[in-house]
């Protein structure tokens, strides 16, 4: 992947060229992108410049540090990624993810604007919670311990940063706060929010924006939200039910799942529509209206206290929650903060 390859975001790739060019690079950089939004297309050109032996204004492409980030096998750059927890060794220093490194190679190859509904499928872990363990915490200690192969950097890479539990943040925090020499961390976010304080503050944060080849929610899902929130906006419980009945009736616990991620989104919008942040929003020109609407119906506090409720909501769906019960609460939680 090289930076002629990347759509869009041309302040970032800049940003990110300039930083190699003047060797000022961050020791941390996270991410932010929507689902499925092409940060990763962004980090692996990054890294095949950082890597290259014959850059210019790009890197060359043919050089043997180049073909071995294109085929992500370079040894001085390591993944961590969330995967169902029961998979573990009783070596602390083996990571957890490693059985999964064939899928996830092929999946970042063939589609590396994969979605997390889209990277649970490939791993094969639709159905089990994810999280980043403490184990996978020690085993990247283990690996910076040692001397970076080629003499380079060396680089984690980290996709989803939030599933990490208190304990493997801690674990973490002293490398990611103070790394040795030519370390770094580049890490991969939808929900920032949830990102431990700890962490977030010692990364440089960088939005992607959705352009090019992105992500566009279902459109099922999205009319779903639309009508959900125009009901809520206008404080219609009959017509927010009616809504909570389209969200029973999706065919799969993984679709309502992606519904409340794309709430989720909806949500921040909203949010940034209200603090004057349209720069920052990521919708399609045709939904703009929609969202403008919401901005102004909808007090100012409400995402804020919406997503703690979508939280909480996606915890119990994983939970086998009744499903009608689990909605029609939703639709009436956020009826009242709307």
């Amino acid at each position: 992947m090289k930076f002629a390859d990347i759509q869009g975001n041309a302040p970032l790739v800049d940003a990110l060229r300039s930083m190699v060019d003047r060797g000022r690079i961050p020791h941390a950089i996270l991410f932010h992108e929507d689902d499925g939004c092409g940060a990763f297309p962004i980090i692996l050109a990054f890294l095949q410049y950082l890597y290259c032996t014959g850059r210019t204004q790009d890197s060359c492409g043919t050089c043997p540090s180049c073909n071995k980030v294109a085929k992500l096998i370079h040894p001085d750059i390591h993944f961590v990624y969330p995967v169902a927890s029961a998979k573990t060794s009783s070596d602390s220093t083996v990571s957890p993810s490693l059985p999964y490194l064939p899928q996830w190679r092929e999946l970042l190859l063939t589609n590396p604007t994969f979605t997390e509904a889209a990277y649970n499928e490939a791993l094969g872990i639709e159905q089990k919670s994810t999280v980043i363990t403490v184990a996978e915490a020690a085993s990247v200690l283990s690996r910076l311990s040692l001397s970076a192969v080629e003499g380079g950097y060396r680089t984690v890479v980290m996709y989803l940063p939030e599933k990490m539990n208190a304990a493997t943040a801690n674990k973490l925090l002293k490398m990611i706060e103070e790394p040795p020499e030519k370390t770094l961390f580049l890490l991969v976010t939808h929900n920032p929010e949830k990102v431990l304080v700890t962490i977030f503050s010692r990364c440089l944060f960088l939005r992607v924006m959705p352009s090019g080849k992105r992500y566009d929610a279902d459109p099922a899902l999205r009319e779903i939200f639309f009508d959900l929130m125009t009901a809520l906006s206008a404080h219609d419980l009959g017509a927010a039910l009616e809504a909570v009945d389209a969200i029973v009736a999706l065919p799969s616990r993984e679709k309502q799942k992606s519904f409340l991620a794309c709430m989720a989104e909806g949500c921040r919008n909203i949010f940034l529509l209200q603090q004057g942040l349209r720069d920052l929003v990521a919708f399609s020109g045709e939904d703009q209206a929609f969202y403008q609407e919401m901005a102004s119906r909808c007090k100012r506090s409400f995402a804020r206290n919406a997503l703690p409720v979508l939280d909480r909501s996606l915890l119990l769906l994983e939970r086998n929650v009744s499903q009608k019960i689990l909605f029609t609460d939703l639709a009436c939680k956020l009826i009242r903060i709307v």
